[in-house]
């Protein structure tokens, strides 16, 4: 008897034993990043979409002589896309690649658990390549707003969304998980967009990944996942180097586009240039031979309010040196600088060096 109540208790404890221990291996296997991918996973969303492309025709192989009398014919076809977004607010706005939606006739946005939508344009940016869809209806998941501006390198980084269409196939996000490589890139202008202040992550970024969030450990969204770095191989999808647009800036444009539906930068400066050339300079008798020379000043102008003056010669723009007045605009198309902002200036007046700071005022 004795040894049948050992046994029967030695047994019980083993099951207990199982029971917990199994417990605390699940527990084990959660952490930071289960944690934020489960937070932020309920608004990831799959963007499939209709756009219409065009294309020439040529007959004659463009052969000159034949396009003279037959120029080639431009026609249209309608392709399927995809990409991802992430829903920002409760009220179903959803932000995305401009890429992704460009062009299209159709925008079906999938949420997991696959709740379908069709997604209204509120407004794109080719500039920065960013698009605010908005969907209808209420009380949507929705991910929280991290902050770009304090990104640590090396802290985690993951990557939610649509690769290759895989969110389809179960009804719920990707996850790749990196760090932060580096902040702060800038690319310049690139094919018309302005891709400045960029995050680069090791997080593996693959094409339908345009579009959806990167988050940190916290779940908070913290960039949108735009392009890859390839090498020369273009179709070899992602070598751990992914760029996404951080968020400080993407939200930025996002309220700009919900309120007005477009973003203004149509701006006004006041003045009229030219570049400064030796022959000017010595017509003139100024010493230095580089950069652009103020001509005209409009009244009441933010020119005027600088208080810049004929004769003053801009040597630098934002602390870049400048050449012609196509530089000084490019200058501020590559920041994205608009009306309101404020513009540091360099100029070279009677012997003498200033530092300026002009406001873009509207056109």
């Amino acid at each position: 008897m004795i040894i049948k109540k050992y046994a029967l208790i030695f047994i019980v404890l083993l099951a207990w034993v199982g029971i917990h221990g199994q417990s605390n291996v699940d527990k084990s296997r959660e952490n930071a990043i289960t944690a934020s991918i489960e937070m932020a996973s309920p608004a990831v969303a799959s963007i499939n979409v209709t756009q219409v492309r065009r294309y020439s025709v040529n007959p004659f192989q463009r052969d000159p002589w034949f396009e003279y009398f037959f120029p080639p014919q431009i026609r249209q076809r309608e392709v399927k896309g995809s990409g991802s977004g992430v829903v920002i607010s409760p009220d179903g706005y959803v932000l995305t690649n401009n890429h992704v939606v460009e062009n299209a006739t159709t925008i079906i946005v999938k949420l997991p658990g696959g709740d379908e939508f069709s997604a209204e344009v509120v407004g794109v940016d080719m500039i920065t390549d960013l698009a605010l869809l908005k969907l209808d209806g209420s009380d949507f998941p929705f991910v929280n707003m991290g902050n770009s501006d304090d990104l640590i390198i090396g802290e985690w980084a993951i990557a939610l969304g649509n690769p290759f269409g895989l969110f389809d196939v179960n009804q719920q996000p990707t996850a790749t998980v990196g760090i932060i490589s580096g902040k702060d890139l800038d690319f310049g202008l690139q094919s018309g967009k302005v891709f400045q202040d960029m995050i680069q992550t090791d997080a593996a970024i693959n094409p339908g990944n345009s579009g959806g969030p990167l988050v940190n450990a916290n779940g908070e969204l913290i960039g949108i996942n735009t392009f890859i770095f390839t090498g020369s191989n273009v179709g070899q999808g992602s070598i751990g180097i992914g760029f996404a647009i951080p968020i400080n800036r993407a939200r930025r444009i996002a309220e700009e586009l919900k309120t007005k539906g477009r973003i203004e930068r149509d701006f006004s400066t006041g003045l009229r240039a030219q570049p400064l050339d030796r022959k000017t300079a010595l017509y003139l008798d100024i010493p230095i031979t580089e950069g652009v020379i103020v001509t005209h000043i409009m009244k009441n102008s933010p020119a005027e309010k600088a208080q810049l003056e004929y004769g003053d010669v801009i040597i630098a723009v934002e602390n870049e040196k400048v050449l012609s007045l196509e530089d000084i605009l490019e200058i501020i198309e590559i920041n994205d600088l608009r009306p309101g902002d404020k513009v540091k200036l360099r100029i070279w007046r009677d012997g003498r060096y200033f530092n300026k700071t002009l406001k873009l005022g509207k056109l």
